[in-house]
């Protein structure tokens, strides 16, 4: 008899739960009580998104925990659309992974159960709390996962790009021996003109695939950004966001200096936490780092420097150290400070700044040095996942040492970082927006930063302006 995958015994779970009605009153209101608490409460969203699951699995409507139906039933996306670019289904499950966990680490629960949302999954796994406490907190997933994620997306663009570039050298090579076969003569004139018919021929077939190997690289090379770090004779490197320092600032109301994450002091003193927060922030910390909304950035770069025959190296921020960023290397960093506190170094270069809103203990843009009709701040409202403004900073400025390109894509939340990436990959778009700042395309490339304002409706980005634009002292060579 064939074992039961983890799929099935949390179907089965959930089944028997269903059945009892003294259970499945206790279970919602447990979750009720998820929804309505510090952990959710900044999250319409996030707490949507649960209710949803767990009373899809209550009702054993199994088949509509996939992402597709979900995206559709539940945000409202066309049966069509393409989960590949919109990833609001992955992005927020992988928020109430991070919520539930947050939930128990800071409260505990009195209920008889305790909820979890595998990786991959969208079906609930819910334990009962008979356990031991030591328990309560689930062994971490280990970083291989999200960094699987991260590598399958690359590595399935990459593979696409491969395949695509072999069945068009084999329609090439085809063409070609259609056009060299021509009838066997005797006549010394008739091969003069098969040889030259046949030189002729490839002449063009050689011309034709220089030209549409060279149309990428033209493309990309028409966006001064990536020519100056590609055209570099130093390697790039993106370094990815690190979305446990969210959970812990959404815990301790502090965020983590660059100093302690250099010397990797991510916990609070045992003073300053209690013994669930701590060991909540122990599973958190040691699970992976990167976030759901860079893997599609980092598809995205890396097609670019493919079709520029360079090679992206991407890194987690808690395995860079000071000297890594002490060299003549181009470095993107993605992410604001609180996520990704190397974006940190460079900010006294910025007018724009993140900086951690005292009377709402949110991360907003400071505006230090305002223009005509400029704003001091730039304020979120949509907040968790809700409806109405976001914001994100792109920034290109120099390295530490002065000899390469430091690029910043960071957004007051995951929303405005996905949006920042999508700009900085779209050539055209980001032309664009710099050609508003006053940049010739026949000039030297300035080094610049852009706010960019994201207009949200229920989580879902609607419309996407720059709102502010400065350039900086100092070009990027290139």
């Amino acid at each position: 008899m064939q074992a039961q995958s983890k799929t099935d015994e949390r179907k089965a779970q959930v089944t028997q739960i269903s059945q009892s009605d003294i259970d499945l009153h206790e279970l919602r209101q447990h979750l009720q009580e998820m929804v309505s608490g510090p952990a959710f409460k900044s999250s319409h969203r996030s707490a949507q998104f649960l209710t949803y699951i767990m009373e899809q699995a209550i009702a054993r409507n199994f088949d509509s925990l996939k992402e597709r139906v979900i995206g559709v039933e539940l945000f409202g996306r066309s049966p069509s659309y393409n989960t590949g670019e919109d990833s609001i289904v992955r992005t927020t499950a992988s928020d109430v992974r991070k919520r539930l966990l947050q939930h128990y680490g800071s409260n505990g629960t009195s209920s008889k159960f305790r909820l979890s949302l595998p990786l991959g999954s969208y079906i609930l796994e819910i334990a009962h709390s008979s356990l031991d406490k030591s328990d309560l907190i689930e062994e971490p997933a280990s970083a291989s996962p999200a960094n699987s994620l991260i590598t399958t997306v690359v590595e399935e663009h990459l593979t696409t790009v491969s395949r695509s570039d072999i069945l068009e050298s084999d329609r090439d090579a085809a063409s070609v021996q259609g056009a060299t076969v021509v009838k066997t003569q005797d006549s010394f004139r008739w091969v003069f003109l098969s040889l030259l018919f046949v030189a002729v021929i490839a002449v063009c077939v050689a011309g034709t695939t220089w030209y549409r190997f060279s149309r990428p690289i033209s493309a990309a090379a028409r966006a001064p950004l990536w020519s100056a770090l590609f055209d570099s004779a130093h390697p790039t490197h993106l370094v990815t966001s690190d979305y446990a320092l969210v959970g812990l600032r959404e815990i301790t109301g502090k965020s983590v200096s660059l100093a302690d994450y250099a010397n990797r002091k991510y916990l609070p003193e045992s003073n300053q936490a209690t013994p669930e927060e701590l060991r909540y922030f122990t599973a958190l910390l040691a699970g992976s780092s990167t976030s759901d909304v860079d893997a599609p950035i980092i598809a995205r770069v890396s097609a670019l420097a493919q079709q520029n025959q360079k090679a992206i190296d991407t890194r987690a921020s808690r395995h860079i150290t000071i000297s890594d960023l002490r060299t003549d290397d181009n470095f993107i960093f993605l992410g604001s400070p609180s996520s990704n506190p190397w974006s940190s170094l460079f900010s006294n270069e910025l007018d724009f700044q993140f900086v951690i809103d005292k009377a709402t203990q949110r991360e907003i843009i400071q505006n230090v040095r305002p223009g005509p009709h400029e704003p001091p701040a730039y304020v979120p409202t949509a907040l968790g996942g809700g409806t109405g403004e976001s914001y994100a900073i792109v920034a290109l400025v120099q390295n530490l040492d002065q000899n390469g390109q430091v690029l910043i894509v960071g957004g007051a939340n995951g929303e405005g970082t996905d949006a920042a990436g999508r700009l900085i990959t779209d050539p055209l778009h980001l032309w664009s927006a710099l050609k508003s700042c006053g940049m010739e395309q026949r000039s030297p490339l300035r080094h610049f930063e852009l706010v960019l304002r994201l207009s949200t409706l229920a989580g879902s980005p609607t419309h996407l302006d720059v709102v502010a634009c400065h350039l900086l002292p100092g070009t990027a060579s290139r």
